[in-house]
């Protein structure tokens, strides 16, 4: 069952319908995995997106932050969520295929801007949720599985515009990669992006702050698709697009595709 997926935090779903149309129409991806939706489930608006053909819908939602969404074409069943790190956040959501394979979606918190949980507790919720990631895969090694989402760190020094200017900024701090690394390895993941772009520069992220993010090009790659090693050679075809971060009222964040034959 050959199947492309796509994972875009999306800053706002009621906000940016429009551009998950536009993506939907002229991308096609046969599953969307959305984060930072910012609404409750009741509110999200699930009809314009099934008359589009994405008649599936698994969602953790909560007013005005986080909330994470799987939209597809092909049949899907909730398989459920959890509170990492107890934050009450809906920060996670899973769902599962015909052919038995679970994509987890996750929003790891981004963690404020001083890299030092005793000085920032939002840094701290971001280490304890990563950490408790960790945990969750080491008690329970996960088979035929992908996890996408904005996980809110860019672990290479090719995945960040200058390494060393941001080594003390948080989404690119040793000690984050260092978390996101021991969750990674817990669950034997295969960095999916990498795998197939495994060389150069590559980003998924530019500030609203930079006035012409295109020319100045400062950017991250905060977001991800991972996949188990049983099906990650099945994986392929990956691709950041770019574009959408020049769309009007655009994200901050660009979707990532990859595609799977299985």
């Amino acid at each position: 069952m050959p199947f492309t997926l796509a994972t875009w935090n999306i800053n706002s779903v009621r906000l940016r319908e429009g551009l998950v149309s536009r993506l939907l129409t002229e991308e096609a991806p046969d599953i969307l995995c959305l984060q930072e939706i910012k609404t409750p489930v009741d509110k999200f608006p699930t009809e314009a997106f099934a008359a589009l053909g994405y008649r599936y819908m698994v969602a953790r939602g909560q007013k005005g932050y986080n909330g994470v969404a799987i939209l597809s074409k092909l049949l899907i069943e909730d398989a459920g969520d959890r509170d990492y790190a107890s934050l009450g956040h809906a920060r996670h959501v899973a769902a599962r295929l015909e052919n038995g394979v679970t994509i987890h979606n996750f929003y790891v918190p981004a963690g404020g801007d001083i890299p030092d949980r005793e000085q920032n507790v939002k840094f701290g919720q971001k280490l304890d949720f990563l950490t408790e990631m960790r945990d969750a895969f080491h008690a329970d090694r996960p088979e035929k599985a992908i996890l996408v989402g904005d996980l809110n760190i860019a672990p290479r020094e090719d995945d960040v515009w200058n390494h060393k200017a941001l080594l003390k900024i948080v989404s690119h701090t040793p000690v984050e990669v260092e978390h996101l690394g021991a969750a990674q390895d817990a669950g034997n993941w295969v960095d999916v992006t990498r795998k197939d772009i495994p060389e150069g520069r590559l980003y998924s992220w530019w500030s609203y702050r930079s006035p012409d993010w295109d020319a100045a090009d400062k950017g991250r790659r905060l977001d991800h698709v991972w996949a188990t090693p049983d099906i990650a050679n099945a994986a392929h075809g990956s691709r950041i697009l770019r574009p959408t971060r020049g769309w009007e009222q655009p994200s901050d964040h660009v979707p990532v595709f990859a595609s799977f034959d299985l």
